[in-house]
């Protein structure tokens, strides 16, 4: 009983530090958009918008196997306290940047470091807490998911309007200095395991370096008037497409490599990913885009415009957790998952209607479609992954629905800016306002259906689960999916 008494406070506090870094990471991702017009504004490189969002997702992306891997061999707390340091210092960098390339240089840093808090953190939940905790411990998961998608736009704003956007970096340096002390303190290290095999290094470098060409020269269509038969333009994605051969030879070959390649014969897990991939480009378009629109189009404030998106965040969350509860009851998820892409897309439809003159009731609705579509994809695609693919797979399985939702978004964003670059161009005679207006009833439903139209197409291809699941599983992945 003493015993009991001296250890659950730390296991609350050890619990507390995990979902704290957690929560960095995926803060991140969501509150940046809102201070990304200012930015633009103090640094120039109005061309490279979204880039800012491009480089934390392609660094945070790739690395994610790679930490995962590398704590199987060392341990958890020692890549855990690697990643946090170089997410802060990235934080720390960021926030005295003085142009945009230094800024998107140093997001890739916060990236490289940010890779390691959210599986890691994770693993840890499963790690330190006592089985009969472990319900209660995944509810504060799926409850600080879904917190850091509602709170990270208006918070962005809040600080770029109330002290500057150099504070949407500089929150993260106090928080991750606790959460670094207190993993450092209670955090048991050990726990890796030396024969566990050597990580794919030549596959993620292959990876990494084919995913940046093929970015670059998609975001090069949308600097300086380039067209796509442009060197700038055409040799990246060249080479990202001839780096695809060394790749799979890669793959094929290595212990441990981080694309087994042997998965893609499942049917379900190819069509998953697939769908991941391309319901990606609804979320990130509707992310990113819609907070220029409401600062620099109709010129709200940046937490007023974080405000605004709450229909799409808080809608968002909620399809994701009714999609789980719909599928727990039915016991199917295909009409479900169908639904959601129509959704989505109908919602991302409606907006090539915006206008200057378009009322906040209307945008709020047509939000409300596309958060409620996105949902069931969040937790719907994980649902089903695990009612397809063997036991053995389906650590693998889960996380790379993940990584191919952040690639997929990475891209949208760089097709996007060059679509937004574009359709300003073409309307800059009706005005500044007008063209970014524009701008955004171009890039993002073109993006969004394409990607709900794909992602339906591959929903609609799933074969009938192997295996049933229980209902704890469906809660379970209802909650982390959001990551």
């Amino acid at each position: 009983m003493k015993q009991r008494k001296k250890t659950a406070p730390h296991h609350g506090l050890l619990l507390v530090a995990i979902l704290g870094g957690m929560f960095l990471s995926m803060l991140d991702q969501t509150i940046v958009g809102t201070a990304l017009p200012r930015i633009i504004q103090d640094l120039g490189g109005d061309d490279l918008y979204t880039w800012t969002v491009t480089a934390y997702l392609l660094a945070s992306t790739v690395t994610v196997p790679l930490y995962g891997r590398l704590s199987d061999i060392y341990g958890r707390k020692r890549l855990l306290i690697i990643g946090m340091v170089v997410f802060l210092a990235g934080s720390a960098l960021c926030a005295l940047s003085q142009n945009m390339g230094e800024l998107i240089a140093f997001r890739g840093l916060q990236g490289l470091g940010a890779g390691a808090l959210m599986p890691l953190s994770l693993a840890m939940v499963a790690d330190t807490v006592p089985p009969e905790r472990r319900s209660q411990a995944q509810g504060a998961v799926g409850g600080v998911m879904a917190l850091s998608y509602v709170v990270g736009p208006y918070l962005g704003g809040v600080f770029t309007d109330h002290a500057s956007w150099h504070w949407v970096f500089l929150v993260n340096l106090p928080i991750g200095a606790v959460v670094l002390g207190i993993i450092w303190r209670l955090l048991p290290g050990g726990g890796g395991i030396p024969d566990a095999g050597r990580p794919d290094y030549a596959g993620i470098g292959v990876l990494s370096v084919g995913i940046s060409a093929l970015l670059i020269g998609l975001t090069m269509k949308g600097v300086d008037g380039h067209t796509w038969t442009d060197g700038v333009v055409l040799g990246p994605i060249l080479l990202a497409a001839l780096l695809l051969v060394p790749f799979i030879l890669i793959e094929n070959r290595a212990d441990q490599p981080i694309m087994p390649l042997g998965l893609f014969r499942n049917r379900a897990y190819t069509l998953v990913n697939a769908a991941s991939f391309f319901s990606a480009f609804c979320l990130f378009a509707a992310v990113v885009f819609l907070p220029r629109f409401f600062q620099e189009a109709l010129g709200h404030s940046a937490s007023s415009s974080g405000l605004h998106l709450y229909p799409l965040m808080i809608a968002m969350v909620t399809g994701s957790l009714l999609a789980a509860t719909m599928i727990r009851k039915s016991g199917g998820y295909k009409i479900w998952l169908l639904g959601g892409t129509v959704l989505a897309g109908a919602g991302a439809a409606l907006f090539t209607r915006l206008a200057l003159d378009t009322p906040l009731l209307t945008l709020s609705l047509w939000m409300l479609l596309i958060g409620l579509g996105i949902g069931p994809m969040l937790s719907g695609l994980t649902i089903v992954i695990q009612a397809n693919v063997g036991p053995a797979d389906l650590g693998t399985a889960s996380s790379n629905i993940t990584f191919f939702r952040q690639i997929g978004g990475s891209i949208a964003l760089a097709i996007g800016g060059s679509l937004y670059a574009d359709a300003v161009t073409g309307h800059i005679h009706d005005g500044m306002r007008q063209a970014q207006a524009a701008g955004t009833a171009s890039a993002l439903p073109w993006l969004s259906v394409i990607g709900a139209a794909a992602a339906f197409l591959a929903v609609l291809f799933l074969p009938a689960p192997r295996r049933n699941l229980d209902s704890e599983a469906i809660k379970e992945a209802s909650l982390v999916a959001l990551g």
